[in-house]
């Protein structure tokens, strides 16, 4: 690491909520935020944005004639960078850079203009432009008015933070002193739902606890998808004004003997482990933000990678899946939400259906884990400001 970097805002809007003190009130509770929708007929078990967040995503849409044809992946990262840079303090004048990656993008536009186009031959006008990746990023800087480097991206579920990689690589190299970084996801649709079946990785169960995450003795996948985007701005060096540091971060790509393979022990987040630490003592580490998506092999595999790295003391052990399901490409930031958060209010978000949980009384370093298909691993730590 070259050197620190402060995160300066975070913004969301989740099935937490859509506001920073919404999502917090929400982790306060035991209760999930897992819903069921109605997908080809059948009872889907899914996480979805709050009515008044849906609402909020429907004025933005109709507030501009260019916005009625964008996919909710992109509204939900127009709304969520707004309220990043204005927490932040930040101008349009500024030129910030900009990178926010989705694992599948405006998913909903591309199913309903393939419909259109089975039934009439004929690709609709706007049928490109609205569905390509860029248009997240591009959509965010037309919106904020910034004529920094815009990025985008998709990198399966690691995607937020590898936007995040980037924003430090840009901010090292001196290339921009401040980065809005982000994922966004809708995912919520009947072929992505499909897709996520035919692996047979989704949630059957409609019980208490759908998504068992991080549950070592379930027998059954559990999966379930989430809607929603998250942001967050970096600014080179430590800030006063800081909400976390990032002191640490590391990276690493499985060989792959499957599209969907990981190691049972996870080499790839065992390398992105340790590089994130550097020369910090493993034993300081607080606690640990899982990728964890409530798959059996998917959890294990990266528990494991913790106990190879983590071989004296295991910090304690979360994530948000349980309650907010997978949301892919932004999961990763909202698992950076979650750290952050914990790190400010001091105090450790645990599982409610999980045993003899080790709670921190103190949090000063907190590790955040994300990959996905294909066994993309990144490992963030953040410290205390």
């Amino acid at each position: 690491m070259q050197q620190p970097i402060s995160i300066t805002a975070i913004s969301s809007v989740s099935p937490l909520g859509k506001t920073i003190e919404e999502t917090w009130e929400t982790y306060q509770n035991n209760n999930h935020c897992l819903t069921t929708r109605e997908v080809i007929g059948k009872s889907i078990v899914v996480a979805e944005i709050p009515e008044n967040a849906k609402k909020d995503i429907q004025t933005l849409k109709q507030s501009d004639s260019k916005y009625k044809s964008l996919d909710n992946s992109v509204l939900y990262a127009i709304y969520a960078s707004r309220q990043a840079i204005k927490d932040a303090n930040w101008n349009g004048s500024d030129n910030f850079g900009i990178n926010i990656g989705s694992s599948r993008g405006a998913t909903a536009l591309f199913e309903t203009y393939y419909d259109s186009f089975l039934k009439n031959n004929k690709a609709e006008t706007l049928s490109s432009p609205t569905t390509t990746l860029g248009n997240i990023s591009s959509w965010v800087a037309h919106d904020l008015q910034t004529q920094g480097p815009e990025i985008s991206h998709s990198i399966t579920c690691s995607t937020a933070l590898h936007a995040m990689l980037n924003g430090i690589a840009w901010i090292n190299s001196g290339m921009c002193n401040k980065f809005l970084v982000g994922g966004s996801e809708a995912p919520l649709t009947p072929f992505t739902i499909a897709q996520m079946q035919a692996l047979k990785i989704y949630a059957q169960k409609q019980n208490d606890f759908p998504c068992r995450a991080l549950d070592f003795n379930k027998t059954k996948n559990s999966m379930v998808l989430g809607e929603g985007a998250s942001m967050a701005c970096l600014e080179s060096g430590v800030k006063k004004n800081a909400l976390a540091i990032i002191t640490g971060f590391g990276y690493a790509t499985e060989i792959l003997k499957h599209n969907i393979s990981i190691s049972s022990d996870a080499k790839c987040f065992q390398k992105s482990m340790k590089m994130a630490l550097g020369s910090l003592d493993p034993d300081k580490v607080d606690a640990i933000v899982m990728h964890a998506p409530g798959t059996v092999k998917g959890d294990l595999s990266e528990f494991k990678a913790i106990e190879k790295i983590f071989c004296n003391k295991t910090p304690a052990l979360t994530t948000n899946k349980w309650k907010i399901g997978h949301t892919f490409g932004a999961s990763g930031a909202l698992n950076i939400e979650l750290a952050v958060l914990m790190l400010q209010h001091q105090k450790f978000i645990g599982i409610p259906y999980i045993e003899e949980q080790n709670t921190p009384q103190t949090l000063k370093h907190i590790l955040v884990n994300a990959v996905g298909f294909g066994g993309n691993a990144v490992s963030i730590l953040l410290s205390k400001n």
